[in-house]
């Protein structure tokens, strides 16, 4: 494979006016170095040709568009991808558009179909973006809701009064996983920030923002962070209440040890002979 630069690249529309973009969220990151010569320096996201008229879109963070290829085909160019994944995910997350033709209705999406007024790669590279952050966003909303239930007991157990009884290493383990997904999504996506690609392409911006609404990415994304501050702070509350019931038990065990110790100084002062 050889990297292809999207800026320098001419714009290619597709004869049949229709591509199949395929978003697959394969991994904690894509080694992209390793897929290049020693003397090239791949940026993120990395464009590449795919044989005989299709195009992939790499992303650092995990996350990889497909246009223009069947899924058999798809499939195939993402096996040969396997051996630069890091922390590659047993079951990635999928979404699949169809890209057609649409004069005057650039962005709008309706039943799995994204109208475009033009198919060059620039707008490519711009649904490329919406798409793997959507595959992202619902990767960890998953992960997320999985971890929401596993804490709601938790919380449940406080409003009723009831002392809650989860291991200190079970409440850890939570806290750092909501921790590294917020650092997944914020500090290594970006999901709310624009792509770099709009600098250069400035009249693109109303297609990214109109994407952007259509998918729902900002609103996914705050509510993701509220469910993730929610979790962390329920974590942490836990965990600070069974420290103070700790910290009371061995108040109390101290007690203890010192009326015992009362209690035989006084037994040898006035019963013992």
């Amino acid at each position: 494979m050889t990297s292809v630069n999207l800026m320098a690249t001419t714009a290619q529309s597709v004869q049949s006016g229709e591509v199949v973009a395929r978003a697959y969220f394969l991994g904690q990151s894509i080694k992209l170095t390793s897929l290049l010569s020693a003397s090239l320096t791949p940026s993120s996201p990395l464009i590449l040709p795919i044989e005989p008229s299709g195009y992939g879109v790499l992303f650092a963070y995990g996350a990889v568009v497909l246009f223009g290829l069947s899924e058999v085909a798809s499939q195939a160019f993402l096996a040969t991808l396997a051996p630069y994944l890091e922390a590659a995910f047993e079951q990635p997350e999928t979404e699949s558009v169809t890209l057609q033709l649409g004069n005057g209705k650039d962005g709008k999406v309706q039943d799995g179909w994204i109208s475009l007024s033009g198919l060059d790669l620039p707008r490519l590279q711009i649904v490329a973006e919406v798409l793997a952050k959507s595959v992202v966003l619902a990767h960890y909303e998953i992960g997320a809701a999985q971890v929401f239930d596993q804490i709601e007991p938790y919380a449940a157990e406080l409003q009723q009064g009831q002392q809650t009884r989860p291991s200190g290493d079970q409440l850890l383990k939570q806290i750092g996983h909501t921790l590294m997904i917020q650092n997944k999504i914020v500090g290594r996506v970006e999901i709310v920030d624009k792509p770099e690609l709009l600098w250069e392409y400035p009249e693109l911006d109303p297609l990214y923002r109109r994407l952007e609404d259509e998918y729902e990415i900002r609103e996914r994304h705050s509510v993701l962070e509220r469910k993730l501050d929610l979790v962390s702070r329920t974590a942490e509350t836990v965990l600070d209440l069974q420290r103070q019931q700790t910290g009371l038990r061995l108040e109390f065990y101290v007690v203890i040890l010192i009326v015992v110790e009362v209690l035989l100084s006084l037994y040898d002062l006035f019963i013992r002979p």
